[in-house]
């Protein structure tokens, strides 16, 4: 018999959260408790915020349902292992869906894992190749969670930074926010050397260092951490960058919802597209490869006005798709 209330408390919640249904006696079985025990443990996890739902019956069964908050979770060594190396992978390689919301849970899980997990973690991760698209910087999923929890717990962050041209230099920055454009990391954050707002890019972020020094958030200019860093990149000068102009048969909101915040907004230009079309120009640096792929995941019809080097490269890749699917 199990004597230790929260030792049994969390066996009995590691149980509920199996997706299925529990009879009293069963639990009272598993736990080696009497049902009356059952029912007084489960209106405590109803106490803590547990939506523990229960059936009538001759064996009443128990079930864990969803609530209005979200209550901690029990994880067992499996279930923990798998989630890390999942986490690590996606915010490793700035996939897109994979936000900052991803990386502070991953910054929470490592904080509790026990050592021989978190081995267990870095040893699979190490024996794994992701298949990933783009060119974006391959990032230590350390990097990540150390800025992570930064900008959760207010922290300010010191670290190494080497700049484009590769020089090196040192920043002690009040951290706001990740933010994944779905090929690369930026941290927006207020550099304190400099007194005004930056953009670094993670992969060029080195030895990043939690100061313990906690600061209340300054207002940032723009309001969002993406739009700012958006006006970012597009005031950066670049060698490679070109004006990107393209038309679309559909309305704005679904073409934003598709495409990369990074890439800007598309306006409505009913007069040349019909009602529902829109259209986007911008500053951009991608490859035109990249671009034009990119275009056509789309789901609708659009039309390049510019570049010329994407325009024949739209062309070029819409003639060998014909053919590869002409048979």
């Amino acid at each position: 018999m199990t004597t230790d209330t929260p030792a049994r408390l969390l066996q009995l919640l590691s149980l509920l959260q199996t997706p299925r249904e529990w009879p009293g006696g069963e639990l009272a079985d598993r736990l080696r408790v009497s049902r009356r025990t059952v029912r007084r443990d489960i209106d405590r996890l109803r106490e803590l915020g547990y939506p523990v739902q229960a059936s009538k019956g001759s064996d009443g069964g128990y079930r864990l349902v969803a609530g209005k908050a979200m209550p901690p979770l029990v994880l067992d060594d499996e279930e923990a292992v798998a989630i890390a190396v999942g986490l690590r992978a996606g915010a490793g390689h700035a996939l897109e869906g994979v936000d900052e919301a991803s990386v502070r849970a991953l910054a929470k899980l490592e904080q509790v894992l026990p050592a021989r997990l978190r081995h267990r973690v870095s040893t699979l991760q190490a024996a794994t190749t992701p298949l990933t698209s783009g060119d974006g910087a391959t990032i230590a999923p350390e990097t990540l969670t150390v800025i992570a929890s930064t900008v959760a717990g207010q922290e300010r962050l010191r670290f190494a930074y080497r700049a484009k041209d590769s020089t090196q230099s040192r920043r002690l920055t009040e951290p706001y926010r990740l933010v994944s454009t779905g090929r690369r990391w930026y941290l927006v954050a207020y550099d304190l050397d400099r007194e005004d707002w930056r953009t670094f890019r993670v992969d060029r972020i080195q030895d990043p260092f939690a100061t313990g020094a906690r600061f209340t958030p300054r207002e940032l200019p723009t309001g969002s951490a993406a739009e700012y860093l958006r006006r970012s990149i597009q005031r950066r000068p670049d060698a490679n960058e070109y004006e990107l102009d393209v038309t679309f048969d559909a309305p704005p909101e679904f073409v934003a919802s598709r495409l990369p915040a990074w890439l800007g907004t598309s306006v409505a230009n009913p007069v040349e597209n019909g009602e529902n079309g829109c259209r986007l120009r911008t500053s951009t640096s991608d490859p035109v490869e990249w671009v034009a792929v990119r275009l056509a995941m789309l789901g609708c019809e659009f039309s390049v006005r510019g570049p010329a080097e994407l325009v024949e490269y739209v062309r070029e890749l819409g003639g060998r798709l014909g053919r590869a699917g002409s048979g």
